[in-house]
């Protein structure tokens, strides 16, 4: 018979965002991963897989989100959309012409003295009725404050040809602030992520911080997390049990999933009491 206990996995996402995954774990992973009973914080591993389809991509982009935007009262979501004229044919076209947009909005930075360009990209896209040419591209992009919005809706162009003042317009871009609430940026990162149709891949600038981790194998065991479990406390209970902390919210704040094979994990979103 497999032993097992229950881990507690905190993820550190900056000063006002947390999540913690209470899930079983066997003794023969706790020797192949090397982490002690309560473990030294580590970062968090970057998913391969860039596609905002896959579940562990979508929680990392929105941990990550939330830790290098989440507290800058100027960070921008960025909204860029293409005419006609200029709508790419592929997405790898659309993405060379998100990322020359990105280093223009760097210089810029560079010429007004502000911090070095943070930013995650994300692409998003249907495909036609042959599955795959894909339509109506467009770009969400989240970037660290500095630049006015105007500046940055209109270095949203092409490059000027000879004669012009200005390159011609790519399509619509919209800059607003970002809408930070009592839960941080989730709502942005939940609405980017969970589009009701089409699929979005994103990358990021290399100067982000990542998120981090410690494990705990000591706090709980099978038999508590089974009657929490059942149970399904309210708030106040996570309040006592993470001081400082709540659910962010009744609904998403607090998962619970059933395996007949491991038995039941409870995954949290928390965040920082004021």
């Amino acid at each position: 018979m497999v032993r097992s206990f229950m881990r507690e996995k905190k993820i550190y996402c900056g000063d006002h965002y947390r999540e913690v995954d209470i899930y079983s774990y066997t003794d023969a992973q706790k020797k192949a991963s090397g982490r002690g009973k309560r473990s030294k914080k580590v970062k968090e591993s970057e998913p391969k897989q860039k596609n905002l389809n896959d579940k562990n991509a979508r929680r990392y982009f929105t941990q990550t989100a939330n830790l290098n935007f989440g507290s800058d009262p100027d960070a921008l979501h960025v909204s860029a959309t293409y005419s006609a004229r200029y709508l790419p044919a592929t997405i790898e076209e659309a993405e060379k012409e998100a990322t020359n947009y990105l280093r223009r909005v760097q210089y810029r930075r560079e010429k007004e003295g502000l911090p070095p360009l943070k930013y995650m990209l994300v692409t998003a896209y249907s495909t036609g009725k042959d599955g795959k040419k894909p339509v109506r591209i467009h770009h969400h992009i989240i970037m660290n404050g500095g630049l006015d919005r105007d500046t940055v809706e209109e270095l949203w162009r092409k490059r000027k040809r000879k004669g012009q003042k200005k390159g011609d317009r790519i399509g619509f871009c919209n800059a607003d602030r970002l809408q930070s609430d009592e839960n941080g940026i989730s709502a942005l990162c939940t609405y980017l992520v969970k589009q009701a149709a089409g699929k979005k891949r994103w990358s990021s600038s290399h100067n982000l911080e990542r998120p981090t981790s410690r494990t705990n194998d000591g706090r709980w065991n099978h038999r508590q997390i089974e009657r929490i479990a059942k149970e399904q406390p309210g708030r106040e209970f996570w309040e006592r049990k993470y001081p400082g902390w709540t659910l962010t919210d009744n609904v998403y704040g607090v998962t619970y999933e059933h395996n007949d094979f491991t038995g039941w994990s409870i995954y949290l979103k928390l965040r920082k009491l004021e």
